[in-house]
């Protein structure tokens, strides 16, 4: 694997479509989503709630420590990511928390989630602490925070997936497409994705 490192938001990429991954890492075409709205109204927010909720312990989640915006790496996965919080719990566990420009509709995005687990992977390496647990807070839902539980079999798929990701950039590899074709229309690699 060598010095290969990929992002957590590669992963949420490959998610949407495995030829993300291929079109930014093999033929470096950048999406360019500073240009999109979501992206830097997420961004501009992240950065609000960072300076309002300083020292705000969130008491409801067991919460008796935490550290703001800490950039997480794993030599051990090759995976890389700034988390917007690390909560350690009174049952001594720890947990991400990630804020997230969006509504909550009845359940956790899956890419919320193995997000979630991503960070929760490398905090188990970091802090040789036990994660079995993150949350999400949906601020276009009135910053309702959900918790989304870990199982073994959640770390191992989201390991496969880091592992689908190399090979795709190391081998030049060219995945197939989303199954889902309403994600097609609004691709910024549309016209290009045959």
């Amino acid at each position: 694997m060598g010095g290969i490192f990929i992002n957590v938001s590669d992963v949420i990429e490959y998610l949407f479509c495995p030829r993300f991954i291929y079109f930014i890492y093999c033929l470096c075409i950048p999406q360019h989503e500073e240009k999109r709205y979501k992206v830097l109204k997420g961004r501009e927010l992240h950065e609000i709630k960072k300076k309002i909720n300083k020292n705000y312990l969130r008491k409801k989640l067991n919460c008796v420590k935490k550290e703001d915006s800490i950039y997480l790496s794993s030599e051990k996965y090759h995976i890389k990511g700034e988390v917007d919080q690390v909560l350690f719990l009174e049952d001594g566990t720890a947990a991400p928390f990630d804020y997230k420009f969006a509504e909550f509709k009845k359940t956790t995005y899956r890419t919320h989630k193995f997000q979630s687990i991503l960070y929760g992977l490398m905090i188990k390496e970091v802090y040789n602490t036990e994660v079995n647990r993150g949350f999400v807070c949906y601020i276009r839902s009135n910053n309702q925070v959900k918790e989304v539980k870990f199982r073994d079999y959640d770390f191992e798929k989201a390991i496969r997936m880091i592992n689908e990701i190399l090979t795709i950039i190391q081998k030049g590899f060219y995945p197939k497409k989303t199954s889902y074709n309403m994600r097609c229309v609004d691709c910024c690699y549309r016209r290009i994705c045959v």
